[in-house]
């Protein structure tokens, strides 16, 4: 049983949360932006806990879909299911059951909230098998990872998001896209062999500069939506340091090697990072 266990600690990728990370920063900007400040404590704790069960989950589904893939890919060939510990109706439910604790979290916000969230099961759902059908599931898992922004906004204010929460969905989703670029560039010739579609494979030699224009559009962005929200001068301090971490990334793939690029995709996480520290520092001393 223990063995097993941790089995599904990997399946989940648990062991690995920078997939967390990158999840829950774009879900705390839009929680303070629409609470303007910190947002209600169970509103908070519900996006959280989401963010952590819904992530497990696409994992689950994600090592279901790339179950005939993973084994030929030098990263993913030792993934449980692509080993053979667990079985693929084992990963199918582990799936069911963290999606379902996560819509049974979800019952706790208002009804708008409760059916954008059937939306990010869908994206969800879907993200794993694009990689079959276009060279563009990068923008697919930016939708999937920003749905929860509108959602935020809708939890906090009962409302429709306005025009604020779809700009930082445009930036999140460019971001995701960027980011996810990088770590498709470590799989890349694997891909190649096995058919898999990626941006990394569409952008090919222009992959440095298409990842740094969506960087740039991110960060603009960003920008303009402090400029919507009367952000000041921290949470400038926080993009700054933002676009820091943005030329460090650059320089990182500057040869297009599969191990920096994956530095490069980690350091993400100190990405999303700054802006939030950046943001809700701006906030609690307004």
């Amino acid at each position: 049983m223990r063995e097993k266990l941790h089995h599904y600690i990997r399946l989940v990728r648990l062991d690995r949360p920078i997939g967390i990370y990158l999840l829950l920063w774009p879900t705390l900007w839009a929680l303070w932006i629409a609470a303007q400040g910190v947002p209600d404590f169970g509103i908070l704790f519900v996006f959280v806990a989401g963010v952590v069960l819904m992530r497990s989950a696409g994992c689950a589904i994600n090592d279901y879909a790339d179950r005939d893939f993973d084994p030929h890919v030098q990263r993913t060939k030792t993934r449980p299911l692509a080993a053979g510990y667990i079985t693929s109706r084992e990963a199918v439910g582990v799936f069911a059951v963290l999606a379902l604790l996560s819509f049974l979290l979800e019952l706790y916000l208002n009804t708008l909230t409760i059916a954008l969230s059937l939306v990010a099961v869908l994206l969800a759902v879907t993200y794993p098998f694009m990689k079959r059908f276009h060279h563009l599931p990068q923008v697919h898992l930016g939708a999937a990872f920003s749905w929860a922004i509108p959602m935020a906004f809708t939890a906090v204010s009962g409302e429709m998001p306005p025009l604020v929460a779809w700009l930082l969905f445009i930036a999140a989703v460019l971001w995701t896209t960027a980011y996810d670029t990088l770590y498709a560039m470590c799989d890349r010739e694997d891909d190649l062999k096995i058919g898999i579609k990626s941006t990394a494979i569409l952008f090919g030699q222009h992959d440095r500069l298409i990842v740094g224009i969506l960087q740039v559009a991110t960060l603009l962005l960003l920008a303009l939506v402090g400029v919507l929200v009367g952000r000041g001068i921290w949470y400038w301090l926080g993009l700054l340091v933002a676009s820091g971490f943005a030329v460090y990334q650059q320089w990182l793939i500057r040869n297009r090697e599969p191990l920096p690029s994956l530095r490069a995709f980690l350091n993400n996480h100190w990405l999303g990072m700054a802006v939030f520290v950046g943001l809700a520092t701006d906030y609690a001393l307004a």
